[in-house]
């Protein structure tokens, strides 16, 4: 499916844009705030071509898409007013946000502030670290030009953290960014710097000043957008229209920025130096212990969305101690699940899982474990265990050594660079040690697959067929047999005129020239997809075969005239059930050609679909078979 195809059908599902308040995305996930819940048709979503799986966690109904997902984002933000619906709806409490607890508001909060960033934030890390080595090795001098341009292009997107969290921060709070952006410019701003360097004692109305570095903070400029928020509502509440585009933002600054240097900043520097110190007392009391834990439960973390909640503390430790220690913990969970992905792609005999576990394993190893959890390992359920335990030991070991990042990157292969210097060989050690580990369990414990039952023969035609049968091929697993949904003439695939269905990018099938105009159900199953205009239907049997009709060649502009629909996305059918009712002679007069296309689309599940050899077919006669 493509991503513009994949971009409505997960607007729809979620109950339609007006049920949407908002949506971001993350590296691998589409996070929709919904106004009702309900509404969103979670089952059919998961069985969606390019979703992974639909979580619901924290206030957020999560679409986990994988690496395209910023493509669907983009078709989904050019194709709605959904940057509209949220901007409207600030003072709106969803369904959601009643039944969102404490900590699943604070993880929501995190998670939308800090996404939009984990790319640059990821990418400045990896540079910073690769500049780190180049020192390291000699290959740069620290007084050269290039040097100072490299570690500007590194550095700058942490030493000005907090102009860019005051725009993703605006943003989730519903409020002037460019107003934030001027707070955050002013915590940072060099003749204030320059005080905190010279140990100047500053006040303002005689009240004391308390400095403090803000340079790559985190907690200050959030809680200081937070109260902008209600200052610019407040001040809007009563400040004239013909004069509240100028007063409305210097109230905002004249009010936040003073209380931000007396109250909110030093009240965010403790919180995040608090945060820091927690983890610090863990990791002196135990270093082994503290990554064991960091190793074994930081997918349990992933999984439950909560994990954007150690992120603001891996920064501070950056920002007050220049290193953070946890990451490179973190980094041996994420080599454990690209391990263990690696074992059920040895170990599996499914093609289908084998082939999700190869581009998994990959997508895993560079630190996007998403598709790698939903659709392998948590879906095997021991996979993910026997990697949580080999985590824990590769966590272990990089804890032992004393191993530190000295740059935010996301936890992975690529973030190596970041490692470089206290615990380097540990880290190494550690990440081999959970990779491999994993992987030797999984292989050798194994795990349980859906069984497949084999029998001598492909099974019979459904009683009632006429008088063609299906193929009888020796030692061949019969999947599901497909009985015609149509009467008319069988045709090849490659004689249709549209390239995606001739080409088979679609699936394999057959095509059909229909005589009658009653197309009736090819199995028993589920109604997946009923187009609005009514010319294709899609259909999951209860064995699992995905089948697409669809009546004619560019029908669609027809607009639904001269196709009634006799049945609707969800509903429960049986084979040889009416599905769809079109006047063959009335769409032949508008110039439409009337080849339709039976597909199983994802045939790559089977290992053949066969095909009828006869040349005419009647509704309930035998057409296709799926195979494994």
């Amino acid at each position: 499916m493509s991503n513009q195809d994949s971009s409505k059908q997960i607007i729809k599902l979620v109950g339609g844009e007006s049920n949407v308040n908002s949506v971001f995305h993350c590296a691998t996930r589409l996070r929709f705030k919904l106004k009702d819940s309900s509404k969103a048709d979670k089952a059919t979503l998961e069985k969606t071509p390019g979703i992974i799986t639909v979580v619901e966690n924290s206030g957020q109904f999560q679409v986990v898409i994988g690496n395209s997902v910023s493509q669907v984002y983009d078709k989904i933000m050019a194709e709605t007013n959904l940057q509209d619906v949220e901007k409207s709806t600030e003072a709106q409490p969803t369904t959601t946000d009643k039944d969102t607890n404490i900590l699943g508001k604070a993880v929501d909060i995190i998670s939308s502030i800090f996404s939009p960033l984990l790319g640059a934030l990821a990418g400045a890390g990896v540079l910073k670290g690769l500049v780190a080595l180049f020192l390291a090795l000699h290959w740069l001098d620290d007084k050269s030009g290039t040097y100072l341009v490299l570690n500007a292009a590194s550095d700058s997107v942490f030493y000005f953290l907090p102009i860019f969290l005051a725009v993703t921060s605006a943003r989730k709070f519903k409020t002037n960014q460019f107003v934030s952006i001027a707070i955050a410019g002013a915590l940072v701003y060099p003749t204030i710097l320059t005080a905190l360097d010279s140990g100047i004692s500053l006040s303002f109305l005689n009240i004391p000043i308390v400095l403090v570095n803000y340079t790559s903070s985190v907690i200050p400029i959030i809680l200081a957008v937070w109260v902008q928020s209600y200052v610019e509502r407040f001040a809007s509440s009563f400040i004239h229209e013909s004069v509240k585009n100028i007063l409305v933002p210097m109230v905002a600054l004249l009010v936040v920025i003073p209380l931000t240097f007396l109250v909110f900043g030093p009240v965010g520097h403790l919180v995040s130096q608090g945060l820091a110190s927690g983890f610090t007392w863990i990791y002196n009391l135990s270093p082994i212990l503290a990554g064991g834990i960091a190793g074994a439960f930081w997918q349990v973390f992933v999984i439950f969305g909560v994990h954007w909640g150690f992120v603001p503390i891996m920064l501070g430790n950056i920002a007050a101690n220049g290193f953070d220690p946890m990451l490179p913990m973190l980094t041996a969970a994420v080599m454990a699940q690209a391990g263990a992905t690696l074992g059920v792609f040895f170990k599996s005999r499914n093609k289908d899982t084998k082939a999700l576990a190869g581009s998994s394993t990959l997508a895993a190893i560079f630190g996007i474990t998403e598709p790698t959890i939903y659709g392998i390992t948590l879906k095997l359920k021991k996979p993910f265990i026997y990697a949580c335990i080999a985590g824990a030991v590769g966590g272990a070991i990089i804890g032992a050594g004393g191993s530190r990042a000295i740059a935010f990157a996301l936890p992975g292969l690529l973030a190596l660079p970041t490692y470089i210097g206290t615990g380097f060989g540990a880290v190494v050690i550690g990440l081999l040690a959970a990779f491999v580990l994993a992987g030797l369990l999984v292989y050798i414990l194994g795990f349980k697959e859906e069984a497949t039952v084999v029998t001598d023969a492909v099974a019979p035609a459904p009683t009632g067929s006429s008088t063609t049968t299906a193929p009888t091929t020796a030692s061949v697993i019969a999947k599901e047999v497909i009985i015609s949904p149509l009467q008319g003439t069988t045709m090849p695939l490659e004689s249709l005129e549209d390239p995606a269905f001739s080409s088979g990018a679609m699936g394999k099938g057959i095509a059909i020239e229909p005589t009658s105009g009653l197309l009736t159900s090819p199995v028993s199953g589920t109604v997946t997809t009923v187009f609005p205009t009514g010319h294709a239907i899609g259909i999951t049997s209860n064995d699992g075969a995905e089948m697409l009709i669809h009546v004619g060649m560019n029908t669609v502009r027809l607009k639904g005239q001269f196709f009634e629909k006799m049945v609707k996305e969800g509903d429960i059918v049986e084979q040889g059930q009416l599905l769809l009712k079109f006047d063959i002679e009335q769409i032949r007069a508008a110039g439409y050609v009337l080849s339709t296309p039976v597909i199983v689309t994802n045939a790559a599940s089977y290992l053949d679909v066969l095909k009828t050899s006869e040349s005419e077919v009647n509704n309930q006669d035998y057409l296709l078979t799926a195979v494994v």
